[in-house]
């Protein structure tokens, strides 16, 4: 079970918060607990609050934690809704890697990978929302829409038709079958093959990913930590844009309308600074030591609110 999960970037999240020598660190999404048991074992002063919804991480990290009680909390919470949860005055930094871990994607009951005998992709297995339902339920418009917004596929329209064509003779109830009607063949100029995009799309829409990255933005600018460092990892181009732009708009003093002729915001609504100008990629070794790694970029911004 200890290789389950490789966690990404895994050093470089570790110098990110080296500097941190008291309080709390909120893991925002715990998985099987890499970066958790780095922090605790390099970092010996801190304590973590972490959370994560799948239900099999953290009754695995419950266990692999057992000597470590005093120093870590873990709820179970969809991250967006953590710091409604707990106390906030002692928080130093906040790390989120919002990609899917390894486990997740491996067995085969969760139903996420391309030759899954289901099809499920749900992180946290109460939601009602699971892929089986949107393949063989969602109208043409609503797959074209989430295939051309959340998988960037250019072709989106002819794999929405494929699928209400397939599922008038009978349901689509595997992946396997769902790759076999969409294809499997790479896009033009591009690495990466259609199936695995538009996986990717159902995978958001099941769990709202971008929804719930968002209100994590949102709760973190409206809560009451005045200094903390936030580091967030993400894994595809839509996450990261996210990322990038709340942590331009959290830098800005200034709010007012591009098309204002003068500041009448009052000119103080930074609430700190972008630490990373370019976001961390994993290295070539890594790369090849784990190739999931490859997409994985990270993000830091240290919050300093002026009270």
């Amino acid at each position: 079970m200890n290789s389950i999960h490789i966690p990404v970037l895994l050093n470089e999240v570790v110098e990110a918060f080296r500097d941190i020598n008291d309080g709390v660190i909120l893991d925002c999404t715990l998985g099987y607990g890499g970066h958790s048991k780095a922090l605790l074992d390099t970092l010996p002063n801190i304590k973590i609050i972490a959370c994560d919804q799948d239900d099999m991480a953290i009754s695995y990290c419950t266990n692999k934690f057992k000597n470590y009680t005093d120093r870590i909390q873990i709820y179970k919470s969809n991250f967006s809704q953590i710091l409604q949860k707990i106390p906030q005055e002692n928080i130093r930094a906040i790390l989120a890697d919002i990609g899917v871990s390894s486990l997740q994607l491996d067995l085969n009951e969760r139903g996420f990978a391309l030759k899954s005998d289901i099809l499920d992709m749900r992180m946290d297995s109460s939601n009602q929302l699971d892929a089986k339902t949107i393949v063989n339920n969602y109208s043409q418009s609503q797959l074209e829409k989430i295939f051309y917004e959340y998988g960037e596929l250019p072709n989106a329209k002819s794999i929405a038709n494929k699928i209400i064509i397939a599922r008038q003779n009978k349901e689509i109830s595997s992946a396997k079958e769902l790759v076999q009607i969409i294809g499997n063949s790479n896009l033009q100029n591009r690495s990466v093959s259609i199936a695995t995009l538009a996986f990717q799309a159902i995978r958001i829409e099941v769990n709202k990913e971008l929804d719930v990255l968002k209100e994590l933005l949102n709760s973190i600018q409206n809560s009451a930590i005045n200094h903390a460092r936030v580091a967030i990892i993400s894994f595809h181009s839509l996450e990261d844009r996210i990322i990038k732009d709340k942590f331009k708009s959290w830098q800005s003093s200034c709010i007012c309308p591009s098309e204002a002729m003068r500041c009448e915001c009052g000119n103080n609504h930074s609430i700190g600074k972008i630490i990373t100008k370019k976001p961390i990629t994993p290295s070539a070794q890594e790369i090849k030591a784990n190739s999931r790694s490859a997409c994985s970029k990270m993000r830091i911004f240290d919050i300093k609110r002026q009270r």
